[in-house]
């Protein structure tokens, strides 16, 4: 069983996805020790991106927090902090809000485990439907878990273009300090810098390649050359900050030797779609596929995720390229999340979407949970 010091600042990120928030808060300072997903293709993509953390599949509604730290190897003394986005379909207003959706009590289970396992703080991060009147009792059955040992900052509302993501996607954020830490903080110190600077979807797409062979279908005819970023917030986000012990080695080389990325992936279209796709203008929307053609000059609307195999294995409606006439690729849709170029998600354009959708922008993810670690350091 590993143990680990008290200084590290480690923090555990349940329900964690393919990895934004554990980046975001990798890059804050923090040492993302453990990570938690029942799924198991998504928990192969976060341990390819984040090689030294322990990873658990498990469901969580199955686990105390004692089983989870045993599991995870850890002590319950050398946890600071735990993250995490429980799943968020069920809340969700882009698809159909469902109050008696079984994966909606997860967000209840989160704050369990808070409870039992009591770090110096905690961060959770949901969709903005979790705030609806229907939502109510299920937000006060989890906050009544943690309301007497955490002080608990009303939820605030994030949108990632503001804290230089080139994504207008919003999510809510949920914030509790242990009463006993002396930390204070409040939600006006979470307010974006005046000095970021917004990154549209021409500058987020610069430097990929632009003509996409609908033939490029295998992994390995994904990774292609790119140009390099210039020296910004976001370019050295893309290229550079990789946290200690952080990032896919193969990736990482191949970035900085060979100037290729993965994930530049082609996708088939009959002539049909393309004539239509050909007579959509910018921040257009096709009438049929519901696709929408990224404005180059604006912001990207929030990309969706699709639905697992359990609920149909339904394919989300993908942005259209701003001067192509196609879908966007895994590599652009990551670009336009904030995820840097030499992160790896799942080798198939529908798992590697469904990560990338379903994940908080690292950027994000990052400007907030840094805040968190100046107060805690």
């Amino acid at each position: 069983m590993r143990r680990r010091s008290k200084n590290n600042h480690n923090v555990i990120d349940l329900f964690c996805g393919v990895g934004g928030f554990s980046l975001g808060a990798a890059r804050a300072g923090f040492k993302v020790s453990g990570s938690c997903d029942v799924d198991k293709r998504i928990l192969a993509a976060h341990e390819r991106n984040f090689p030294s953390t322990h990873h658990l599949n498990a469901d969580l509604s199955n686990m105390t927090g004692k089983s989870l730290l045993k599991m995870l190897g850890e002590e319950r003394n050398a946890i600071t902090g735990i993250i995490g986005g429980p799943p968020c379909q069920g809340f969700s207003v882009m698809g159909h809000q469902r109050n008696n959706d079984v994966r909606n009590r997860l967000f209840v289970h989160f704050f369990r485990i808070v409870s039992e396992i009591k770090p110096l703080f905690f961060v959770c991060e949901n969709v903005p439907g979790i705030l609806d009147d229907d939502y109510k009792a299920l937000r006060e059955s989890g906050f009544g878990l943690v309301d007497n040992d955490y002080l608990l900052i009303d939820p605030m509302k994030f949108v990632a273009s503001d804290y230089g993501a080139p994504t207008i996607r919003a999510r809510i954020f949920f914030f509790g300090i242990r009463n006993d830490s002396g930390i204070t903080i409040k939600p006006l110190d979470f307010l974006p810098s005046n000095t970021v600077k917004k990154i549209v979807v021409k500058d987020a797409l610069r430097g990929l390649p632009v003509k996409i062979d609908p033939d490029w279908q295998e992994e390995s005819q994904g990774w292609r050359a790119i140009k390099h970023e210039e020296d910004s917030f976001f370019g050295t986000r893309l290229s550079g900050l990789v946290p200690s012990q952080v990032g896919d080695k193969v990736a990482i080389q191949r970035l900085a030797k060979e100037k290729k990325v993965s994930g530049c992936l082609g996708t088939r279209h009959s002539k049909t779609i393309l004539k239509r796709f050909r007579e959509i203008s910018p921040g257009e929307i096709d009438r049929v596929s519901k696709s929408h053609r990224l404005n180059p000059n604006g912001f990207c609307p929030t990309l969706r995720a699709g639905t697992g195999s359990e609920r149909g294995s339904y394919q989300a409606v993908r942005p259209i390229h701003p001067t192509e006439d196609r879908v966007i690729t895994p590599r652009e849709a990551a670009r336009l999340q904030g995820f840097p170029d030499w992160f790896q998600f799942d080798c198939t354009k529908w798992h590697s979407f469904r990560q990338i959708g379903n994940s908080v922008s690292p950027i994000l993810a990052e400007q907030v949970l840094k805040i968190l670690y100046k107060r805690i350091i």
